[in-house]
């Protein structure tokens, strides 16, 4: 186990990196922030020079990939690190210098223990992508296949587990010493949640076998892909899949010079995202510019799935409903369901949270996403979670940042796009089919007949705790006989009353007589 030195150690260390890039302003000065950590702080700081505007993603990538992916995390969570550092973590681009090739080019041999020779005819020394936890060569197989080669950085698991676990230690200690606020921000839940993603992305089989999964499920969405696996040259350390040659959906130029009609792209690309989120409850969560690609034929590739969501049935429903209620001004409903979903705790008024959110998303409904937005929405939603006890909800949070991406690559195909006109009319149709008087029927049929299904396997169990008398007749009754021990057992403890009561008799005597010989005063 890490002795706490060694995470104080690292927390002043990192803490120097963010002091030099001016990133400690924000804790010190939040009245909220402990006074034991804002020791901290001054400590890292001092002697340093800090520049005037504070560089949050300068510093993360500075510390390192395990910062660099909690800075991504930080970035949907203004509640948490203020407005400010979220909008800078979102620039935070996953990339560092590429590691050398032959260290790529061993690791990959050590992991199938066998010669590339037999896996592969070529792989290009130059990666085409190279981030915190991976790179990607372009190689192709010994059957002759593009195949896109994505490869864990050597010893990148063990720094992690070291990082993660001075993250656990020190938000333990943040919510232990900050009351009732660190408490309803869930810092412990949140490097929790953190700490899963990553031992995701840190398995390239879990990876692969992620992308089967949201091909599966998005098989029958036209103008949507997801690239094949190549099982048998896949393993923990290393993933194989088909390589996709198309324009990168960032790159407006080459997508208009292609015939692509971009606000129809912009569409597409939300409407897949709502498709995966509510409909499959199952998503892509890191849909960056560099995560999606479009072919020649326009059909939109998404690649890099080592961040997933996943969200349950009845959390789909209260989404559906809350983005619903906000795009026709329902707010009433929407507070309701924040009180049935326990969202906001049932000792505040429904009607006052209601109002809340029409502050929020009143300003918000008819206008372009260029004037108003889903991120500038996310804001306003976390400005009122503290008036109303809401806690975090992490199961949320990658969603929260992956609407924050579609809503900028959208933006950027087509200014005009209103995400909210965009949604209404699938949300809608979803709603429809899933919380309409059929569907209600039919949820109320499939559990009342699992529930008679189940009668009689409980009368089993039943039977099996209290089993039949059987066919002999009830036997007579016996009578009781005291058993030897048990009467000598008896006999002693009589044995031993009658003694205590001598030896106290004999006790006094001998008392009273010392004492009327003058012995005893």
């Amino acid at each position: 186990m890490t002795r706490p030195a060694t995470h104080i150690w690292r927390l002043l260390k990192w803490g120097r990196t963010l002091a030099k890039h001016g990133a400690l302003r924000g804790i010190e000065g939040d009245p909220n922030t402990p006074p034991q950590v804002k020791r901290l702080a001054r400590i890292a700081r001092f002697g340093t020079f800090q520049p005037k505007v504070p560089d949050y993603a300068g510093a993360f990538r500075a510390i390192g990939p395990a910062a660099i992916k909690l800075g991504q995390s930080l970035a949907t969570r203004p509640d948490l690190v203020g407005e400010e550092a979220a909008n800078n973590l979102l620039t935070l681009q996953d990339n560092l210098p590429p590691v050398p090739f032959a260290q790529i080019e061993a690791s990959v041999q050590a992991t199938f223990g066998q010669p590339l020779s037999e896996l592969f005819s070529h792989i290009e020394p130059e990666p085409v992508g190279a981030a915190s936890i991976a790179q990607v060569h372009r190689a192709v197989t010994s059957d002759g296949r593009d195949v896109a080669l994505k490869v864990l950085r050597p010893g990148i698991r063990e720094q992690f587990e070291k990082d993660i676990q001075t993250y656990e230690w020190a938000a333990a200690h943040l919510e232990a010493l900050g009351g009732e606020e660190a408490r309803r921000l869930r810092p412990q839940l949140t490097i929790a949640n953190f700490k899963r993603w990553t031992n995701r992305e840190l398995d390239l089989r879990r990876e692969a076998a992620s992308a089967s999964e949201l091909a599966e499920n998005m098989a029958g969405v036209e103008g949507y892909a997801i690239p094949q696996i190549d099982w048998d040259r896949t393993n923990g350390r290393v993933m194989t899949i088909e390589w996709i040659d198309g324009v990168k959906i960032s790159e407006n130029a080459k997508l208009a010079a292609k015939g692509h009609n971009l606000p129809e792209l912009a569409n597409r690309l939300v409407l897949t995202f709502l498709k995966q989120a509510i409909s499959g409850g199952y998503f892509h969560a890191d849909m960056h510019q560099g995560n999606l690609f479009v072919k020649d034929d326009g059909t939109i590739v998404a690649i890099d799935f080592g961040i997933m969501g996943r969200i349950d049935r009845r959390a789909r429903q209260w989404l559906a409903e809350i983005l619903y209620g906000l795009t026709t001004g329902n707010y009433r409903r929407v507070a309701e369901i924040h009180f049935e979903a326990q969202y906001v705790p049932s000792h505040h008024d429904v009607g006052e949270f209601a109002t809340a959110l029409r502050a929020v998303g009143e300003p918000m409904r008819g206008k372009p996403v260029s004037e108003l937005s889903v991120g500038q929405m996310l804001d306003g939603l976390f400005a009122i979670t503290r008036d109303f006890d809401m806690q975090t909800q992490p199961h949320l949070l990658l969603l929260q940042k992956t609407m924050v991406m579609v809503e900028g690559i959208a933006t950027q195909l087509n200014p005009e796009i209103n995400m909210w006109d965009t949604s209404a009319p699938y949300v809608r149709e979803w709603i429809r089919d899933e919380l309409g008087p059929e569907a209600a029927i039919a949820d109320r049929i499939k559990e009342d007949a699992g529930t008679l299904f189940r009668i009689p396997d409980l009368v089993r169990r039943i039977e099996d705790r209290f089993p039949a008398k059987g066919g002999a007749p009830e036997p007579p009754p016996v009578p009781e006989v005291e058993l030897m021990w048990e009467r000598k057992a008896k006999k002693g403890e009589r044995s031993g009353v009658v003694g205590y009561l001598v030896a106290g008799a004999v006790g006094a005597g001998a008392s009273w007589f010392a004492i009327t010989q003058g012995w005893l005063g």
